[in-house]
């Protein structure tokens, strides 16, 4: 159980460390235009929020890093995988419901099994 909570965990920190890349260097893109539905003027317009965003997503990734790997310990875990499920509920509420599945589910799981581990 420790191996599947951890190697869940890193997924969700890998996760967030590439929408930090995603939304910080290529929003304004091909890639992150397709990814994201934008068209250049609209990935223009709004790159400044973008980055600000992968940063926070930077944060999030590197919270659950120290957590699970650099001895945050528990507590750690279950805050930073806290901070994503409000974000992916959030997100699905204001602007796109797949980002429940794709970012709040992952990290519900990832704090069950922590919670049970």
């Amino acid at each position: 159980m420790d191996t599947l909570k951890t190697a869940l965990v890193l997924f969700v920190a890998a996760e967030h460390f590439a929408f930090l890349v995603l939304e910080m260097f290529f929003w304004t893109k091909p890639l992150g235009r397709r990814i994201f539905g934008l068209s250049p003027e609209m990935a223009a317009a709004s790159a400044p929020l973008a980055m600000n965003q992968g940063l926070y997503n930077g944060f999030l990734a590197a919270g659950l890093l120290w957590g699970s790997v650099f001895g945050g310990g528990t507590n750690v875990i279950v805050f930073f995988l806290s901070c994503v499920i409000v974000a992916g509920v959030f997100g699905a509420a204001t602007a796109k419901k797949s980002i429940l599945f794709v970012q709040g589910l992952p990290a519900a799981i990832a704090l069950l099994l922590v919670w049970f581990a």
